[in-house]
């Protein structure tokens, strides 16, 4: 293959590509077209072709035939990371002898090709999104993804991304005046202030979580339309190759892409669950302090596809799917004002014996917590398994359950409640309780830090706690019937939290909570 002419020369072949690709497209059964804002892709049969628009933005230049050339090689070289099965390597349009373009042929490059591996086009979760909330199983999935990968992720500098965050904030605010036809200009100003003060406000967070490793070459698109659902498992792609810079950022700033987007779709409890799951994935990424930074990441990120659903407009042929690049961008525009609204963080603790539904009770009531995308759930279970190196589904010896052992998980929970408060993040404790001392540390923390704070005790009948526990599968609970009959024992104490059917359907037990909430 060769190469030869000028690059202005070689931009306007691009079209004579695309028109190889369109016809291959046409006669071809169940193969399409789709164009984003940065390129144009082509499902043909088992194979996807993308190729780079000869476009430059602020954050990207594909203006020339080199500079494409060079952003297929690192798009092949960036997603291998995540998804080396999709990633196939690097096909092209070439001008042969007699001055036909062919697909891969042996002539002069026209236009280099990203060569991808099919895949369910309908299966990328911003389309599943439309069909009804994500399971608790898919998000675990995909916060072990994102946890691996950012877990293998290369370190980087946190001081040159802090001027690139500041730079984003500039670009947004040009690129939103720019377009007055959707964006009202004392909002795009309101956003801009409010946006560089808490850039201002998390940057000494920001240079910390650096030095400890949290800066790193990440994903950088993590958007439901990068994530597609194959073989029942979430796989990542179309990482960003474009600039090193873009895909660099603290990896809560990567998680943040995702959580945006399930939170812009209405998925609260999705997001909600894999925020938490990442975390609890994630003890080496900073623990709970690093939640302060979350709210302008989630402002920011949304900003960002604001910026480019506006950018895309003017780009579509269909006038229905430039209507809905306009609605995008108005969407993420107010997502990205709503996520750096100031908001109270408080604590509330779920307690009750073994099998009374307290993480179901936790998990659902979550959700309702801001700030976005809902409250920190510690629960017992799951940090004693941390604490030992285990995985949460292998048993614990019962040396972990000594009281001694217990008392000192208990002090981790209102360790990690303490540092996510402290971060301005609403918290859910989810253990026994059973002691009133126990009871008494939580609510003294909440008065201590002057935050709100509702305590729920969960009864249910013994055969229903014990019918619970024995049928438990794949939980980081060891609690078995045996147990949950030495708890009946307890002696409880004075009950000073509000008591509430744990025994009854999870709805039922839900709407108890939270009119007890709003009665407080």
């Amino acid at each position: 293959m060769q190469t030869g002419q000028s690059s202005a020369i070689q931009a306007m072949f691009q079209g004579e590509a695309l028109a190889v690709l369109d016809k291959i497209v046409a006669r071809t059964p169940d193969a399409c077209r789709i164009d984003t804002h940065a390129n144009i892709i082509f499902l043909i049969g088992p194979d996807a072709y993308k190729m780079k628009r000869a476009v430059r933005f602020p954050f990207l230049d594909y203006s020339t035939l080199e500079l494409r050339r060079t952003a297929v090689a690192a798009e092949l070289t960036r997603n291998r990371l995540f998804a080396p099965d999709l990633y196939l390597g690097e096909a092209s349009i070439t001008r042969e002898a007699d001055g036909s373009l062919v697909v891969n042929g042996d002539g002069t490059l026209v236009e280099p090709l990203v060569h991808m591996r099919r895949f369910d086009e309908t299966a990328t979760l911003d389309r599943l999104a439309d069909t009804g909330p994500f399971s608790d199983a898919l998000m675990d999935a995909l916060a072990a993804a994102l946890a691996t990968a950012h877990a293998n992720a290369s370190c980087r500098d946190a001081d040159a991304w802090l001027a690139d965050l500041a730079a984003y904030v500039t670009q947004n605010e040009v690129a939103f005046h720019a377009a007055p036809e959707l964006f009202v200009a004392a909002q795009v100003d309101a956003l801009t202030v409010a946006a560089r003060s808490a850039l201002k406000r998390i940057s000494p967070l920001v240079r910390s979580r650096g030095r400890q490793g949290l800066v790193r070459l990440a994903h950088g698109d993590a958007h439901l339309a990068n994530v597609a659902l194959i073989d029942e498992q979430p796989v990542l792609f179309d990482a960003v190759e474009f600039d090193e810079a873009i895909a660099t950022g603290d990896v809560l700033y990567d998680l943040a892409f995702t959580l945006m987007d399930l939170v812009e779709r209405g998925q609260m409890r999705p997001a909600c669950h894999l925020l938490n799951r990442y975390l609890d994935l994630s003890a080496w990424q900073g623990g709970e302090e690093g939640l302060a930074a979350l709210p302008f990441y989630l402002s920011l990120r949304a900003a960002i596809r604001a910026k480019i659903a506006a950018a895309s407009i003017g780009m579509q042929h269909d006038d229905a799917v430039a209507q809905n690049q306009r609605g995008a961008a108005l969407a993420y525009f107010d997502l990205a004002q709503k996520a750096l609204e100031p908001a109270m963080p408080r604590l509330i603790a779920v307690g009750g014996l073994s099998g009374s539904g307290k993480s179901t009770l936790a998990h659902a009531l979550a959700p309702d917590l801001m700030p976005l995308p809902g409250a920190r759930v510690l629960r017992s279970d799951v940090e004693r398994k941390r604490r030992l190196g285990l995985r949460e589904t292998e048993p614990a010896p019962a040396a972990a359950y000594t009281q001694a052992a217990s008392d000192t998980v208990y002090a981790a929970l209102l360790q990690k409640a303490r540092a996510a408060l402290a971060a301005g993040h609403s918290v859910i404790l989810d253990a026994v309780y059973a002691k009133p001392e126990e009871r008494a540390a939580v609510a003294a923390l909440a008065n201590a830090m002057e935050l709100p704070f509702t305590g729920f005790w969960l009864e249910a009948d013994p055969a229903v706690l014990k019918a619970r526990v024995t049928a438990r599968k794949g939980d980081a609970s060891d609690a078995t019937a045996e147990i949950v009959a030495r708890q009946l024992s307890y002696d409880l104490g004075p009950m000073d939290w509000v008591v509430l059917p744990g025994g009854a359907d999870k709805a039922t037990t839900l709407a108890a909570a939270r009119a007890a909430m709003q009665q407080l």
